[in-house]
């Protein structure tokens, strides 16, 4: 009853506030508030797409009058009470964060917006429509709405044919050749926009051909409406008159100029020309060697004029990361009027960024074990280290972190030591084969070379040295795919100083003691993304992200004797392991998003292994997966260590399932909100048990029992709803979510469905979670 009556209270105090922000007495007397305007269509016959008309209609309609919040006009309300004499600073300031100027119907042209709806039904085959318009004055309210009414006829003109003039220009005949792909068809309503959109198709058609100086207002449509139906209309293409002799020629390209290290500004004739493969490059000193620098570009001397390879060139010579500026000129050469082709000289001139950079980043870092802190980073770079557009990377790093939420004091914080080196060079090398650039036509790969070491040290449990080298492959076959392949992937970690606490921990648990046993792994990746996220503006965006990984098949072969077999006196690990991350979103406006996700992956260990090494095997929970469990505090399965808390080391399994919802919407500029619900868990495959040496303790035998994968592991997942804030700053995002459980896998089946809202989890990230 107490909370009935508060609602009751707050609901009409509510509504008192409205009331009180009535802005009829601000209006001037000799002025009406517009209100906004309503479009009715008539016709004899039904009107097709009547919907769609009608908005297209509707859009055109101006100005908008003020918003309205639960039938007030709050924005208006503040705007009056500032423009008194002694506003006061709350009215200031309300005004300038929520304020509207008024929209009167004398700022309204009625008549000007019946010129523009007339014009828009004749652009889509409506032609003498009539348009008029009535207002609706309310003089208590001092308000004015206006209503428009569109009487269409009773068909729109439908088209017959479609041709094209014959003349003896050769332009003629390349137009002719492309009309089989024209976006005219018989027995389309008449459109003016897609007339426009068959100009554009026509003329980007012969820009391909070489036409250079060509452009869709040279041409023009005729319509013969002289029909014995008369709502048909047959139309004729052809060139306007006095179209120049420059713009119905193709044009080819004579020379290609290369400037590899160009400044605006400075005189490109007073250096050295080196010919390499017919093209001129042109440098004072050798900034980029022509052999490297040749591959990238497709303009050959003695071809037709392309803008498609023209932008080719352009994209590959941008993707080399050397360059600030690409920019492709082309020159026209004079020629006699009866030449039936012109020439350009086409002229590249790169603007190189400098050549060494050094980078100091202070990072507030926050990982997906729920470790964050500071880090300090330090990077050399430079970006065209041999003369070919090879970047080099250097990069040491030092970190603190301690673990934000954890029920467990074991190993709650860390020191991070590192240092990384990579090479990235911009051409696919390939021992022994001759890998040929034209053999790629969006993007050529680059090959990476990388080799890291990082100490880590984790207070009161161990300490771990890691060592990583890669080689391989990066390629984008389009905008939206990218491909990764690292034929060479090695890794390898060596566990030292640990504590007492942690041995224990690991002779307690054979499953990770052998996890850390196989540090040395070694084999190939590789990545597969699409990233339609790019297109922001599209309202169905989708992205893929897929890994797989193949360890130790390649040393065990070289390797011999008993398992576990050994390469250069290490144990090696052997397995496959496979994941992908689907992620859907549906924007239902530019700020407003329902994002989605779904996730699986799978490890394998065979051969030389027993257990997936430790490093690659998955966990749930925490800022990056199921919000509203700890990190590491799901599974495997319904499993739960009784009275041990929830360290992070040993809650993990080489299955993982999840799936994420989230509705994103905008609160106050750069803060945003979510409302969201994940479900997950891991579990472990009978092929990822270590066998006990002794008889297994009770704790052992409860995670061979609940942590294995079955059929009914719905009911095994770890599901929880929450709401989230979030900061967004030029998509620099920091994230604080809060969720609690819904779904607790571990408790006793009928008790695992309680919203536990008095046991939130409290998240805090750096970005979107997916």
């Amino acid at each position: 009853m107490k909370h009935r009556v508060n609602l009751m209270v707050l609901s009409i105090a509510i509504l008192l506030f409205l009331e009180a922000c009535s802005v009829t007495k601000f209006i001037p007397e000799d002025e009406l508030l517009y209100t906004g305007a309503d479009i009715e269509m008539e016709s004899d016959d039904p009107i097709e797409n009547k919907k769609d008309l009608k908005n297209q209609l509707q859009s055109l309609i101006t100005p908008d009058p003020n918003s309205k919040i639960l039938g007030s006009r709050i924005g208006l309300y503040f705007h009056y009470k500032a423009q008194r004499e002694n506003p006061g600073f709350i009215n200031k300031f309300l005004n300038k964060q929520l304020g509207e100027e008024p929209v009167y119907l004398s700022d309204v042209d009625p008549f000007q917006t019946e010129k523009l709806l007339k014009n828009r039904l004749e652009n889509r085959g409506y032609f003498y429509s009539r348009v008029n318009h009535s207002v609706e004055e309310n003089e208590e309210k001092k308000l004015a709405h206006l209503q428009y009414t569109a009487i269409l006829p009773e068909n729109p003109y439908i088209l017959e044919t479609y041709k094209m003039d014959n003349d003896s220009l050769e332009i003629y005949r390349e137009i002719q050749e492309t009309l089989d792909e024209s976006l005219l068809e018989s027995g389309e309503k008449f459109n003016l926009a897609m007339l426009k959109a068959e100009r554009e198709r026509i003329d980007a058609a012969l820009k391909r051909q070489g036409y250079y100086n060509f452009s869709s207002n040279f041409l023009i449509f005729e319509a013969d409406t002289n029909q014995y139906d008369r709502k048909k209309f047959d139309l004729f293409l052809r060139l306007k008159e006095e179209v120049p002799e420059a713009g119905i020629k193709p044009y080819v390209i004579r020379d290609v100029n290369i400037y590899p290290n160009y400044v605006i500004g400075t005189d490109s004739l007073a250096r050295d020309t080196v010919r390499f493969n017919e093209r001129n490059y042109i440098q004072q000193e050798i900034f980029f060697k022509p052999k490297k620098l040749d591959p990238f570009i497709l303009l050959e001397e003695g071809e037709l004029y392309s803008p498609e390879l023209s932008g080719k060139t352009s994209r590959r010579l941008t993707s080399l990361g050397t360059y600030k500026f690409v920019n492709i000129r082309y020159d026209e050469i004079d020629s006699l009027s009866t030449d039936s082709l012109g020439y350009l000289t086409a002229n590249i001139f790169l603007s190189p960024m400098n050549k060494r950079a050094i980078r100091a980043e202070l990072q507030a870092v926050t990982k997906s074990n729920n470790f964050a802190g500071p880090h300090l980073a330090l990077t050399y770079t430079n970006r065209n280290l041999f003369h070919g557009g090879e970047i080099l990377n250097i990069t040491g790093k030092v970190g603190y972190e301690w673990q934000l939420s954890s029920e467990s004091d074991v190993g709650n914080s860390s020191t991070v030591l590192g240092l990384e080196t990579a090479i990235i060079s911009p051409r696919m090398i390939f021992p022994f084969v001759n890998i040929r650039s034209n053999w790629f036509e969006y993007s050529i790969p680059k090959t990476k070379v990388s080799l890291g070491f990082e100490y880590l040290n984790r207070s009161q449990l161990f300490s771990l040295f890691t060592v990583t080298g890669n080689f391989g492959y990066i390629w984008k076959a389009n905008r939206f795919i990218t491909h990764e392949l690292n034929p060479l992937s090695v890794d390898y970690s060596r566990l030292s100083n640990t504590t007492q606490t942690f041995r224990d921990i690991l002779d307690e648990n054979p499953f990770l003691r052998s996890s850390f046993e196989q540090q040395f792994i070694a084999g190939l990746t590789y990545g597969f993304t699409y990233n339609g996220m790019i297109d922001e503006l599209e309202t169905h965006q989708f992205y893929l992200n897929s890994n797989l990984e193949l360890a130790g098949n390649l040393i065990d072969l070289l390797s011999s004797g008993p398992t576990p077999r050994t390469f250069l006196g290490m144990e090696f690990a052997q397995f496959a392991r496979i994941d992908a991350d689907f992620r859907y979103h549906y924007n239902l406006t530019p700020e407003q998003t329902i994002a989605t996700r779904l996730y699986g992956g799978i490890g394998v260990p065979y051969g030389n292994s027993e257990v997936m090494p430790f490093s690659r095997q998955f966990y749930s929970g925490g800022p990056y997966s199921v919000r509203a469990f700890q990190i590491r505090s799901l599974g495997p399965g319904t499993y739960s260590p009784d009275g041990m808390g929830v360290p992070y080391y040993d809650r993990m399994g080489n299955l993982r399932l999840e799936a994420n919802v989230e509705y994103r919407f905008p609160l106050y500029q750069f803060l945003k909100g979510a409302v969201f619900m994940d479900a997950g868990n891991v579990w472990n495959t009978e092929s990822n048990y270590a066998e006990f040496e002794e008889a297994p303790t009770e704790q052992q035998e409860l995670l061979l029992e609940k942590g294995v994968f079955e059929q009914d592991f719905l009911s095994e997942l770890g599901i929880g709803a929450g709401v989230g804030l979030r900061i967004d700053i030029q998509n620099f995002v920091i994230r604080f979510d809060l969720a609690a459980p819904l779904h607790t896998p571990w408790y006793e089946e009928g008790e695992r469905w309680d919203f536990r809202i008095s046991d939130p989890v409290f998240n805090f990230a750096i970005g979107y979670p997916f």
